[in-house]
């Protein structure tokens, strides 16, 4: 019965299971994503049981993807970002620069090429924006300064996630030809500068003309007094403009779901989208993650551990002390670089999206996606236990940064007292010449 009506079964049980994992995973304090991935792990195929319909899954996933990312255009803030830009922008792009790097350098010893290995890197460097911005929460960080620093590091990764989901397909036939054939190279330039031409021309009409006419309309039905035909409106307003984008402009459906998040972003509207939709993206998202974990191969576990501990390593160690040195190196404070650090210990969706494409575009294979899902389901797991450990250390960091403040404060004291007694002499000094030159200069100071 279940097989006669494959979407039913797939939202039925996907998202029972989703429930009931996601309850459990709350119950042991961690992410709820790792049960939605364990919700796809128990109805995949390599999995005794019930088989999900793995292309329906990933219909529904597709809707989630789109949904998410318009999430992410709604909370993005470019005054927010520019407040702590000159921590966020460098921080960020040498964060990901250098888990880009080691993951390519480990992609080398697991025997992938160039390409394959700029994909592999660049998924491993991309946090979970869900998983975070939870954690802030939980911890009632979002509007210290460190929360901010957060938020605007993540907005920077999704935005180069975005530019690559856009370059990804351009450069694929390239990264498989290792440049070799200038002919192929010079088509690929010139593909490339007509899909970053149309992605602009598609970004310049949603926001010179898409603006006023999505917000004209939205606030149209506003006055109607219906909450229904509000939320239709925004679904049909998100799907309409992604799907315009992506017939007319080339543009991924994520990617034009971004910009309209973007577009409305800045609306009076803004924050009654963001709770009327709330519920459907949580929904869809969660089906985006079952969707994903359907995917993974759990005897990678038992068949090449190795691998995956190394991979996992990259994620808990590599990228957090690479965003660790980076954040001290722009001046941050202990406390606050190593939160932030311990934050981006992790790889969630947008490192799947990244990895179905690559997979997708015959640049990655199945086993280098399940090392990456399985890396992505264990941080989770494990990211809270590392926050767990650096709140064991905060009355350490406390004591550090007071005696760091009390020794700064002193030596201002003391640069102060100094300057002042220099002062004081000079003053003395000029007294003394005009009275040898037979007229008194007034004091100062």
């Amino acid at each position: 019965m279940l097989h006669d009506s494959p979407l039913i079964a797939v939202l039925v049980i996907g998202l029972g299971l989703a429930f009931v994992l996601g309850a459990v995973a709350n119950r042991l304090r961690t992410s709820l994503l790792a049960g939605y991935l364990l919700a796809g792990v128990a109805i995949g195929p390599f999995t005794p049981g019930f088989v999900g319909d793995q292309g329906l899954a990933l219909q529904l996933g597709e809707i989630g993807v789109l949904l998410l990312m318009f999430g992410v255009g709604l909370h993005f803030s470019v005054r927010d970002l520019m407040k702590v830009r000159a921590v966020a922008v460098p921080g960020a792009l040498v964060q990901i620069t250098l888990a880009t790097l080691m993951g390519e350098g480990l992609g080398w010893m697991l025997g992938l090429d160039l390409g394959a290995g700029l994909v592999f890197g660049l998924s491993l460097s991309i946090a979970s924006t869900v998983v975070l911005l939870r954690t802030l929460h939980e911890r009632q960080l979002m509007g210290s300064e460190a929360g901010h620093i957060a938020v605007a590091w993540l907005v920077i990764q999704d935005f180069v996630t975005v530019l690559a989901l856009v370059l990804l397909p351009v450069l694929a036939p390239l990264l498989k030809n290792d440049g070799s054939d200038t002919a192929t190279l010079a088509e690929l330039g010139l593909t490339g500068v007509v899909t970053v031409a149309k992605v602009a021309a598609f970004v310049a009409l949603m926001l010179l003309v898409g603006q006023r006419v999505i917000r004209f309309v939205l606030h149209a039905v506003v006055h109607t007094g219906s909450r229904e035909l509000f939320c239709l409106a925004v679904l049909a307003v998100v799907l309409g403009a992604a799907f315009v984008g992506s017939e007319v402009f080339g543009v991924s459906f994520a990617l034009g779901a971004f910009v309209v998040g973007m577009v409305l972003s800045g609306s009076k509207l803004s924050p009654r989208i963001a709770e009327e939709t709330l519920p459907l993206r949580n929904a869809f998202s969660a089906l985006f993650f079952v969707s994903i974990g359907m995917l993974f191969d759990p005897t990678v576990l038992l068949r090449d551990p190795l691998s995956l501990l190394i991979v996992l390593s990259v994620v808990l160690i590599g990228t957090p002390i690479a965003s660790f040195l980076v954040l001290r190196a722009l001046d941050q404070p202990l406390g606050a670089a190593l939160m932030i650090a311990i934050g981006l210990a992790q790889i969630g969706e947008f490192s799947f999206i990244l990895v179905g494409l690559g997979v997708g575009l015959d640049l990655l294979g199945e086993p280098i996606r399940d090392l990456i899902l399985g890396a992505s389901i264990l941080s989770i797991f494990l990211n809270p236990v590392l926050f767990f450990m650096v709140g064991r250390l905060k009355p350490w960091i406390d004591r550090r940064e007071a005696t760091s403040s009390n020794r700064t404060n002193r030596s201002l004291l003391v640069t102060a007292e100094d300057g002042f007694r220099t002062q004081k002499c000079v003053s003395t000094l000029r007294i003394g010449a005009g009275r040898r030159a037979g007229r008194v200069l007034p004091q100062e100071g």
